[in-house]
């Protein structure tokens, strides 16, 4: 029989988290190694498979990631920064590959993922799924084909729960833009407006954050010029394309060098042209 990659899941109750182990349990090439909640959650001690509704596993949803990553090859985490370091060193010590969906963090918290990744594959993206990955490539081309004559904006849309804004997908295409321009996406970010903000900054590159009712997913780049507008958009309605993305992600950092990779590297976009 083939050999199938353990994955651990974290945030097990979470709606990605349970979109993962549906994914993982349906999938031919992953197994389900171990099952991750914060300490004190209702699901802790309890069996995967019946609080999730279905028939029992004999896997127990537990709140030590320590032993359930030491037993996987791969450790898919869509939980808060906090939680995204502790289970970064883990996996660094089990040599796991981490693939990290995880949005919000901080620069600072970004950067503390070096240690980690200089042990074990980290993949870390806004987004996992293949269409908006292409997406940012052709944001990229589109704003260095483009001068500043061209207004751009990220709008995303996303469900009420959402606790994060600009999205971590908005943030990626936002630096797309700015790379395709050459320019530091913090030096030009416009990520609020309110009241009297005077007329827009030439070069300046917006971001308007929706949230309501179970969005998925919707992000828009909007290039505008006198005359004309230019809109590039991704619409997701589907989590499950998010975990697909995941699973392909944790298959891929199978036998790599340790370091920090990306989807496009999974995807194999990052040779593509600039």
């Amino acid at each position: 029989m083939t050999q199938t990659t353990g994955v651990t899941i974290t945030g097990a109750s979470g709606r990605m988290g349970q979109m993962l182990i549906a994914q993982v349990n349906a999938s031919g090439k992953h197994h389900l190694a171990g099952a991750v909640e914060r300490s004190g959650h209702p699901w802790v001690g309890l069996d995967l498979g019946e609080v999730m509704g279905g028939a029992s596993t004999g896997l127990m949803v537990t709140d030590d990631p320590l032993e359930a990553i030491a037993n996987s090859q791969a450790i898919i985490d869509f939980t808060a920064p906090a939680a995204t370091l502790e289970f970064a060193a883990l996996a660094a010590q089990a040599r796991a590959v981490h693939v990290i969906g995880t949005t919000g963090m901080s620069d600072d918290e970004i950067a503390a993922l070096e240690p980690a990744s200089r042990h074990a594959v980290i993949v870390r993206a806004g987004n996992m799924s293949l269409g908006v990955n292409l997406l940012t490539q052709l944001t990229k081309r589109v704003a260095a084909a483009l001068d500043e004559d061209y207004d751009i904006e990220v709008i995303e849309a996303h469900h009420n729960q959402k606790v994060d804004a600009p999205s971590g997908t908005a943030l990626m295409l936002g630096e797309a833009a700015a790379e395709g321009r050459g320019v530091a996406l913090n030096d030009v970010a416009d990520r609020g407006r309110d009241g009297i903000t005077g007329a827009r900054k030439r070069g300046d590159i917006g971001f308007t954050a929706i949230r309501g009712g179970d969005i998925v997913g919707e992000h828009d780049v909007m290039f505008a010029a006198a005359g004309e507008r230019i809109i590039l958009r991704h619409i997701a309605s589907d989590r499950s394309v998010f975990a697909r993305g995941a699973l392909k992600a944790a298959l891929w950092g199978q036998g790599r060098a340790p370091g920090q990779y990306d989807m496009l590297d999974v995807l194999g976009l990052n040779d593509t042209p600039g």
